[in-house]
């Protein structure tokens, strides 16, 4: 969508020089703009792992959309990601833009509003332009001063905006699937996975999915690499370049198209690639596949969609989700489980059961989230239809985040009692099924004693590289962990239980290794729970690149020598023509 917002007649084109960024920080804080402490810049630590502690994974991601267009344009571009305000006027004020695009989510709208401000007082010929899922508000151009607003496909948008060929081959971003990485109160300074990025949207278009909205609604997603053979060729150039064999497929629901993973699983065995495929599914698609072609694929980690008991949605029509969660670990692969709290059949009466049903699952990781009705969504527009959705004086932007309240007024359950709701799901869940990490480990254990003698020797490959530190550091966790929870009487025998079939399966020397490693990691974890105690909050760093051309124009300027500058790695393209 090219949505223009003013009568301006400039044109635009490979000398174009913009700046592409996300909303300023800090984010886990309550401010004027709409942040809020328990809204933080992590996608586990708010969602998932948030009442864990120490034990919480804790990560930051990259605004990949921004990657995605970067890559795919002609034209001098620079990537500002996680700046302050003050950062971000400095940038402003010491350079040249013709173009500023933000990338932003709703709840962020104070936050992209002050910075159409700033822009407009420092660099008041440039051209704004809005995208990201704020784009689904349909009052945005009402309530922000921007000249522009990309809705859906940014890489066709800029293309388009450019005077670019439109219908070009997509190049992908080089880049790592996350970065400041912690847990244990340790920080984790290892490549992981690189970030591949096969379609945006999703076909299924549940009516609270604010992707699939902003990708064209049900029946519709934008696919970037259509064929098994150049997603092939994709991930092989990922893999020499960051020096990986894991990758997070970023798609809402990748096994979907069942011909190119098949092709993919081919030329894997073809060219004997033990890859690590994390990837986000359906009950129903996972079905659809033999767990030997899952297996094959590398498919090692799952996040599915459980949503919740009778709620009718056609992904999950007859499948018993705690057989298939049990079934995956059963061979290695770990799954995120996701829950919906607040469905419309919720009642104060039955969310205990449906807490239970959720915490049953045992999956290895559990997301709750409140329901959300998104502006963009099927579920926005029918809620407003029934004039059920409180209005932003009562329920501003800033906590309108999945995580705090409700957006809309419930049929069953009172205002202010979702969020204590909520908490408790993911205490229950903790507190029953002990913490995130000890989960995969038990599963990852599985994964290797029943698939350390497959016969495929690529398969056994994929697993000795996951089974690494089962023998050693994860001991020393476990060890940990039994003396960090030695009240806790759900948790302890799982943690002992597990702890001693290490020792069964790794024999003398891990029982040697974990006391040693264990009382290392005590101390660690004692350390970052007097830290979170005190109100310590994580933050991303600031991420400043520039790409080739940009750089150039930097040294012929005189600017910043281009050594203190980070370059955008180069993409990579599909090699066939």
């Amino acid at each position: 969508m090219n949505k223009p917002l003013n009568n301006d007649k400039r044109t635009f084109d490979r000398n174009t020089r913009i700046l592409l960024t996300g909303v300023f920080g800090p984010y886990a804080r309550d401010d004027e703009y709409g942040s809020r402490w328990d809204n933080p810049m992590e996608l586990y630590q708010n969602q998932v792992t948030r009442v864990q502690g120490a034990f919480s994974l804790r990560m930051f991601h990259r605004t990949f959309g921004l990657l995605m267009i970067e890559a795919n344009i002609d034209a001098p571009c620079t990537i500002l990601e996680f700046a302050t305000l003050d950062r971000f006027v400095d940038e402003l004020k010491n350079n040249r833009y013709d173009v500023v695009g933000i990338n932003a989510i709703n709840t962020n709208i104070g936050k992209v509003k002050k910075m159409c401000e700033e822009i407009r007082t420092n660099l008041p010929e440039a051209v704004i332009v809005v995208g990201g899922h704020i784009a689904n508000r349909e009052d945005l151009d009402s309530e922000i001063d921007t000249d522009y607003i990309c809705q859906g496909d940014g890489i066709q948008w800029f293309r388009k905006f450019l005077g670019q060929d439109e219908s070009a081959p997509v190049k992908h971003p080089s880049v790592t699937s996350c970065f400041g990485t912690r847990i244990l109160g340790i920080s984790q300074k290892r490549r992981t996975a690189a970030t591949v990025i096969p379609s945006v949207g999703c076909p299924l278009g549940c009516n609270f999915c604010s992707t699939s909205a902003l990708f064209g609604g049900k029946g519709k997603s934008v696919v970037f690499f259509k064929s098994g053979d150049d997603l092939f060729d994709v991930i092989c150039q990922l893999e020499a370049d960051l020096g990986v064999d894991s990758f997070f497929i970023m798609d809402e629901n990748f096994l979907l198209h069942k011909d190119r993973a098949l092709r993919l699983l081919e030329l894997m065995e073809k060219h004997d690639k033990s890859w690590d495929m994390n990837v986000f599914s359906s009950a129903r698609v996972l079905e659809s596949y033999t767990i030997e072609q899952l297996i094959g694929l590398g498919i090692s980690w799952v996040w599915l969609g459980i949503e919740g008991r009778k709620s009718n949605y056609s992904k999950l029509e007859g499948v018993e989700t705690r057989d298939l969660v049990k079934k995956f670990q059963s061979h290695g692969i770990r799954v995120l489980g996701s829950t919906i709290i607040g469905l419309d059949n919720h009642t104060p009466e039955n969310i205990g059961d449906v807490i239970d049903y959720a915490v049953s699952h045992d999956t290895d990781f559990h997301q709750f989230m409140l329901y959300w009705p998104l502006p963009g969504t099927p579920l926005y527009r029918e809620l407003k239809k029934k004039d059920r959705l409180y209005p932003e004086a009562e329920c501003p932007p800033g906590d309108s985040h999945g995580q705090r309240r409700f957006n809309f007024r419930h049929p069953h359950i009172p205002q202010g009692l979702e969020n204590s709701l909520l908490i408790k799901a993911f205490e229950d869940d903790f507190k029953t099924n002990g913490p995130s990490l000890d989960r995969i480990i038990r599963t990852t254990l599985l994964g290797w004693q029943r698939h350390k003698n497959h016969p495929n020797p690529r398969v056994v490959n994929r697993f000795k590289s996951n089974m690494r530190g089962l023998d050693g550091d994860y001991a020393g966790v476990l060890w940990a962990m039994i003396r960090f929870f030695k009240k806790e009487p759900l948790m302890l025998p799982r943690l002992k239980e597990l702890l001693a079939a290490l020792y069964a399966e790794f024999g003398f020397s891990t029982r040697l290794k974990a006391p040693l490693i264990g009382m290392y990691i005590l101390n660690r974890v004692r350390r970052e729970e007097e830290r979170l105690a005190r109100g310590w909050t994580y933050e991303p760093t600031e991420i400043y690149e520039k790409n080739r051309r940009a750089m150039e124009l930097e040294e012929n300027r005189g600017g910043r020598k281009a050594d203190r500058i980070p370059e955008v790695r180069l993409p990579v393209a599909v090699s066939r023509g």
